[in-house]
């Protein structure tokens, strides 16, 4: 079975309910955490997370509508990018 790694970005203004809201969304998708960084600088959240997939049925459109449903309802900017796509962009 084929393993997809991806990176998740989160930032905006702190509210309650960010981490439980994003992290659901992940459970209900299969999408495990495999490392999570994350830092509140005074009001300002921020979380960055690889998750990786294993179901072979994960359709990523679907996530990342989802995952911009959450952040909406958060007033947080949420992306999500295959590990492979993050990488290549940030090359130097």
């Amino acid at each position: 079975m084929k393993t997809d790694r991806y990176v998740i970005t989160v930032i905006g203004v702190d509210t309650v309910g960010i981490v439980a809201g994003v992290t659901k969304v992940m459970a209900d998708f299969g999408v495990n955490i495999v490392d999570i960084r994350q830092t509140l600088m005074e009001d300002i959240f921020t979380m960055l997370m690889i998750g990786e997939v294993k179901n072979e049925n994960f359709v990523l459109s679907d996530f990342q509508r989802i995952m911009n449903e959450v952040g909406a309802s958060f007033k947080v900017e949420i992306r999500v990018q295959h590990e492979d796509v993050f990488r290549f962009m940030h090359r130097i």
